[in-house]
């Protein structure tokens, strides 16, 4: 089958993705647990692993696997629970160390990001050296290894430095199998043939369904996708998915390292220990994980357009749930109310395991003169001007970093932690 040929671009694209971040953090927290096998994440008989170290992984267990299947797989696994502020202040000092070596970086998560670095190769030679540069660096000074990508595009990068990752060793041992050295380069007229016999579900924008329908036509591999013809893509797939899998498939991507990308959505689920079946018992919940998102919203600056609602059920299939506003938003209240009419359209007598609520649409807050609050059909402050509700906010803010979390909060949060009967859900109290 023939190929189109890839054009040969003098950009370079570095993608960096630290090896198992959080379980390898925590390892240097707890350096007692180093010969242990030691996974992160949610301890209950519903909890699910965030991230695995490497001996965990020996024996099988994986990231997004139920923490009790990883202890059936190794019975003397260790499960620390998730410091996600302890993460943020790592991955900020990482993107630190990335920016010595060109302005141009794109953090996608806490532990990856997209460097452009067309233009740092008289400083630090080849891509090779450079990429070894980088890793030398984030391991002396952090104590964590990391591996990466060089490639003339952003999908063809990602792909080399998943290519460069560590495997596990066998069962129970903690060195992983490191046979690239952690750095995979593409030279540019070796992309097409690094990308074609790969599965398409490699490529961006090839989930489930996406997969199902091009499998059923036919197409299994990235060179049976680069060989199949847009117009037919673009009948089966719809125009803009279409052409841009066909794009990627061939070696085509001109996307830009793009600097200073805020996160586009800010979003806290909890998995429940035993499945809920009555939404008023979920109400607290929501108010309080909508508390948590603006909150963070409010400490970056920014507020959100979009209300987002998930939810997983007991035979854990997911619904998902959005609304846009009026206006952008950063109020825990305000979140609440829209999550909690998008929650009230649902089944949930069919049980939720799990429950997230998310902010979306983010940018720098919008001048307001009025703020107006419905929550279950009661208004609530409507002479309350947006300028004393943000002081208020602040307010609570400041009392929550000076003692703790819990030292303030909605009144239905509040009674449902006391144990109170109360609980009725008006926050206008």
């Amino acid at each position: 089958m023939s190929h189109p040929a890839v054009v040969v671009s003098a950009r370079r694209i570095l993608h960096v993705d630290m090896d198992a971040f959080f379980a390898s953090v925590e390892l240097l927290r707890h350096p007692e647990l180093r010969d242990r096998p030691v996974v992160v994440g949610g301890g209950g008989d519903r909890g699910v692993v965030a991230a695995a170290s490497y001996r965990a992984r020996s024996y099988g267990v994986r990231s997004a696997m139920a923490t009790a299947r990883a202890r059936r797989l190794c019975p003397d696994l260790v499960v620390v629970a998730p410091d996600h502020r302890h993460y943020v202040a790592v991955s900020s000092r990482i993107m630190d160390c990335c920016a010595e070596f060109t302005p141009l970086v794109e953090p996608l998560s806490l532990d990856e990001a997209f460097l452009d670095v067309t233009g740092s190769g008289g400083l630090f030679g080849s891509d090779e050296a450079l990429a070894g540069e980088l890793r030398r660096r984030l391991h002396e000074r952090e104590g964590l290894w990391s591996s990466v990508g060089v490639a003339s595009c952003k999908l063809v990068a990602k792909l080399a430095s998943e290519s460069a990752k560590p495997v596990p060793g066998p069962p129970g041992s903690a060195a992983p199998v490191d046979g690239s050295g952690g750095v995979r380069v593409v030279d540019p007229a070796d992309e097409l043939r690094f990308l074609q016999d790969r599965p398409v579900g490699d490529l961006w924008g090839v989930g489930p369904v996406t997969g199902a329908r091009l499998r059923s036509l036919g197409v299994a591999t990235v060179a049976e996708l680069a060989g199949f013809p847009v117009e037919a893509l673009v009948s089966h797939l719809g125009p803009s998915v279409g052409r841009q899998l066909h794009e990627l498939a061939n070696g085509r991507d001109e996307r830009p390292v793009v600097v200073d990308v805020e996160a586009r959505s800010i979003s806290q689920e909890e998995t429940f220990a035993h499945d809920r079946t009555d939404a008023a018992d979920l109400r607290p919940d929501l108010l309080r994980m909508a508390e948590q998102v603006t909150r963070r919203a409010r400490r970056r600056g920014v507020e959100g357009r979009t209300v987002h609602l998930k939810l997983r059920w007991s035979d854990l299939g997911t619904t998902t749930r959005s609304r846009t506003l009026g206006e952008p938003t950063a109020d825990g209240l305000v979140v609440a109310s829209v999550a909690s009419e998008l929650l009230a359209q649902l089944p949930v007598d069919r049980g939720v395991r799990l429950l997230g609520v998310g902010l979306s649409g983010l940018g720098p807050p919008a001048d307001a003169t009025q703020l107006r609050l419905s929550l279950e059909g009661h208004e609530l402050g409507t002479n309350v001007t947006s300028s004393n509700r943000a002081a208020a906010l602040r307010a609570a803010d400041e009392v929550r970093e000076r003692f703790g979390e819990t030292a303030i909060g909605p009144v239905v949060s509040r009674s449902r932690e006391a144990g109170g009967d109360d609980a009725t859900g008006d926050d206008s109290r």
